[in-house]
């Protein structure tokens, strides 16, 4: 199991990686966080992704459309010069976190990030 700050100071190190936050998906509060947020600001890209994040989760489209697959895992957001990526921390209790990793496209290689983003959710709860 991995604390949130050494999480954080791990998602840091992913090439390209311009900041990270822990967010609560319900409230949209930041839980913890590391580098820069975009514009500035971790308390409101925190805010907008979880409101992308909670209409993913709660959307029947993503959910229900194969059942066998499970609730949504990660969400990926292209913007011209920037990924923003959303993975939800798997819990065995009821959990509405997520790590929000926002890359710089020109320096980020986005398989990598993916991989190394879904490593780090797994080990920031106990199985």
């Amino acid at each position: 199991m991995t604390g949130i700050d050494g999480c954080l100071a791990e998602a840091m190190a992913i090439p390209g990686a311009r900041g990270v936050s822990l967010v609560d998906w319900t409230s949209g509060l930041t839980l913890g966080t590391a580098g820069s947020g975009p514009e500035h600001d971790h308390e409101g890209a925190a805010a907008a992704a979880a409101e992308l994040a909670r209409l993913a989760f709660e959307n029947g489209a993503f959910t229900h459309a194969a059942p066998e697959a499970g609730p949504v895992e990660e969400l990926i957001v292209t913007a011209r010069g920037s990924y923003h990526l959303i993975r939800f921390v798997a819990t065995s209790f009821d959990s509405s976190v997520f790590l929000y990793l926002w890359l710089d496209r020109a320096e980020a290689n986005l398989a990598v990030a993916l991989f190394r983003l879904k490593d780090l959710a797994s080990r920031l709860v106990p199985a």
